[in-house]
């Protein structure tokens, strides 16, 4: 397989993967091109690469910004605006994880809080069902949102040491 072609099925293997995450494949793809650009890229440059609209274009990268995984770089001399990806795999993660806990994660950990407070005869079956599930539920977004903290927290070699060790 010559450059080219592995660029563009990376390009679109990246794309499939981030939209079976519930990402916008087109995010997913203009992420993928930054992340093995050697040098910032214009908005034209992303178009013209992925063959999108300008709108299409501007509305992802915006998104990957807010994902703070993409910023803007200056060149001198120049008045259009670059874009480079975060390149270290490990901080990319970690940054996913963190907007993933905070869209994710946090809403329905609060939800589940609440709802294990509802009110009714815990006697009857069908109300103790319920609470019993919210409890379990919570529980388990509980332990996962202090798994995602951990892995926030430390750093790579640790983290997979860990890991490593817990499969075992």
């Amino acid at each position: 397989m010559n450059f080219a072609e592995g660029k563009k099925q990376f390009i679109q293997t990246w794309g499939k993967l981030g939209s079976e995450w519930g990402i916008n494949r087109t995010m997913a793809q203009v992420h993928a091109l930054l992340l093995i650009a050697p040098k910032p890229l214009s908005t034209e440059e992303i178009m013209e690469e992925l063959s999108i609209s300008r709108g299409n274009a501007n509305m992802n990268i915006r998104d990957l910004i807010s994902w703070n995984l993409v910023h803007k770089e200056l060149v001198p001399g120049d008045r259009k605006e670059y874009f480079l990806a975060e390149k270290d795999i490990w901080e990319i993660a970690k940054r996913i994880s963190r907007e993933r806990k905070r869209r994710e994660i946090e809403p329905v950990k609060n939800v589940l809080h609440q709802l294990q407070e509802v009110e009714g005869d815990r006697s009857k079956e069908d109300v103790k069902a319920f609470t019993d599930m919210m409890n379990q539920l919570g529980g388990f977004v509980d332990k996962m949102d202090k798994s995602v903290d951990i892995m926030l927290s430390s750093d790579q070699s640790w983290f997979f040491g860990m890991l490593l060790k817990l499969i075992k």
